[in-house]
């Protein structure tokens, strides 16, 4: 018996640490650790409500735009504005949480998880001369040169795996790996069309948006938008594809728990409140076992805590939820609280919500997956696995892509995209949204015009957790438990598992920077 310790699992979003028992080369328990004790749950307390969707969106560089939506829809639940957001602020909304998701699943994709599949060396004997391609040549070269292979950072120190593409598709992917670094760029530029800037936007906010719609915004960002369609159709899905084919065991490794659960995303009309507003993705679960939808009850979500580093009671729902460290609770292994649905480990992300809508009868989702499909040769039961997460973001990429390109031709010139409100002294919100990795959730209490309570459970937080108070693994510890490792001092099964959630501790641990005191506790500051 053998143990695997990766700590910090790089080329992720934060601090990761992953245990796994090996035993006769295959794991038998894994233990999934976030390591950084962060915080704005507790900084918010005492606030300004409307402060919330500023701070929140500081949780995450990488998808703050959904935490600033989640945070605004939750104020707009407290503030009883839900139904009377105008149509362009609604549209507004969509388009730049919308220029996110397409930026976080190319940035995902390409430079966070692809370099497990890709073999970069392949580079170094390109004879070609694209301009890309001569580029990281020459940067391999230098590394080379020096014989400091450090110096090829990103793309080393690796472990060493079964790379099984062919030389020149190992250098093509190279070429688009360079070439989806424009990408990203386009799409932050896309979202600051109507945002004002990104990472850290400053248009969404209660009540609808502020940008003023104008023809010229809008042939903006509609030419902008066709730039990357044609990226996601032309270059993200064919090398999704040609890893698929490449990598077919992957479909069964890293299946995980089983049970999706998706809280929809994008509003299509704010008639009604929270999850019955229609959405273009919908919320609800699923099991790859029965394929069969069923509606989603928020209600029955609560945190367990047994194995996190807090002293707060387990099992409260995220609305009375307790920020409460105990850094040196004896049991506990990570700082990521355990989120479960209706008692059950549940995943959540880009795979949830197309098996979700898939189930539900989404017309759109459902031509879409069934197209991908047909050129893998697989069925939607076959996605449950690592590949599986990846062939569902560049469906979902394309969905949204596509859908965008009909938002903003829904826009109407110079319109309200904003409608006032007042202040309640006591309220409670709940804003239940999807960022790209799955479902987010931000819980409010005002109280005397203050923020008393607020809370957040992140895609992250379902996905990384520990052990619940019944002892079920999280859902990235099922993934990786019953693998077959092939070289313990390459365990890089382990890391194209984990990678494929595309973990963001940066947002599943959003509490409070501890400081250390002469006496070797944590003081709260």
């Amino acid at each position: 018996m053998a143990k695997i310790v990766i700590d910090p699992l790089t080329r992720i979003e934060g601090h990761l640490k992953i245990e796994a028992v090996v035993e006769d080369g295959v794991v038998k328990e894994a233990r999934s650790s976030g390591m950084l004790f962060r915080g704005l749950e507790i900084i918010l307390k005492g606030r300004d409500p409307r402060d919330a969707p500023q701070i929140t969106s500081r949780i995450c560089g990488v998808c703050p735009t959904s935490h600033c939506v989640a945070s605004t829809l939750c104020l707009d639940d407290a503030f009883g504005i839900t139904d009377k957001i105008p149509k362009n602020g609604r549209i507004l909304r969509n388009l730049i949480q919308g220029a996110n998701y397409i930026q976080s699943h190319i940035l995902h994709f390409y430079h966070l998880a692809a370099l497990d599949f890709v073999d970069v060396t392949k580079v170094a004997d390109y004879a070609g001369k694209e301009p890309a391609l001569v580029s990281v040549k020459n940067f391999i070269s230098r590394a080379l040169n020096e014989n400091d292979m450090y110096m090829l950072a990103p793309f080393y120190p690796r472990y060493e795996g079964d790379y099984r593409l062919s030389a020149e598709e190992n250098q093509m992917a190279v070429a688009h790996y360079v070439a989806a670094l424009e990408a990203r760029r386009t799409a932050h530029e896309l979202s600051a069309i109507f945002s004002g800037l990104m990472p850290h936007q400053k248009s969404i906010l209660p009540g609808g948006a502020t940008e003023n719609v104008t023809v010229s915004k809008i042939a903006n960002f509609m030419w902008q938008l066709e730039q990357l369609r044609y990226f996601i159709d032309n270059v993200y899905i064919p090398d999704v594809i040609t890893v698929g084919k490449a990598y077919p065991d992957y479909l069964s490794i890293g299946s995980g728990c089983g049970r999706y659960l998706s809280y929809g995303v994008f509003v299509l009309d704010v008639a009604g409140a929270g999850l019955a507003q229609p959405r273009f993705l919908a919320s609800g679960t699923t099991s790859i076992d029965t394929l069969q939808y069923a509606s989603l009850d928020a209600a029955q979500i609560a945190e367990d805590v047994l194995h996190s580093r807090y002293s707060s009671p387990s099992g409260l729902h995220p609305s009375e939820g307790q920020t409460e460290p105990a850094p040196f609770k004896p049991e506990a292994y990570s700082w990521v609280k355990s989120p479960r649905y209706k008692g059950d480990v549940y995943e959540v992300g880009p795979l949830a919500r197309l098996l979700v809508n898939y189930v539900q009868q989404n017309s759109v989702v459902c031509s879409a997956v069934d197209s991908m499909m047909s050129e893998l040769g697989l069925a939607p039961a076959d996605l449950a696995g690592t590949l599986g997460r990846h062939v569902t973001r560049a469906i979902e990429a394309k969905l949204i892509a596509d859908e965008m390109a009909k938002w903003v031709l829904e826009l109407e010139p110079d319109a309200p995209t904003y409608v006032e409100y007042e202040l309640p002294s006591n309220a409670k919100g709940a804003g239940l949204w999807e960022g790209p990795r799955g479902a987010l959730g931000h819980w409010i209490t005002i109280k005397d015009g203050k923020i008393g309570n607020y809370q957040c459970v992140v895609p992250t937080t379902w996905n990384a957790s520990p052990r619940d108070d019944k002892e079920q693994p999280g859902p990235i510890e099922q993934a990786i438990e019953g693998t077959k490792i092939k070289d313990e001092e390459n365990p890089f099964e382990i890391v194209r598992i984990v990678r494929s959630f595309d973990p963001c501790l940066a947002c599943a641990i959003h509490l409070l920077t501890p400081k250390r005191t002469e006496l070797g506790r944590f003081k709260v500051c």
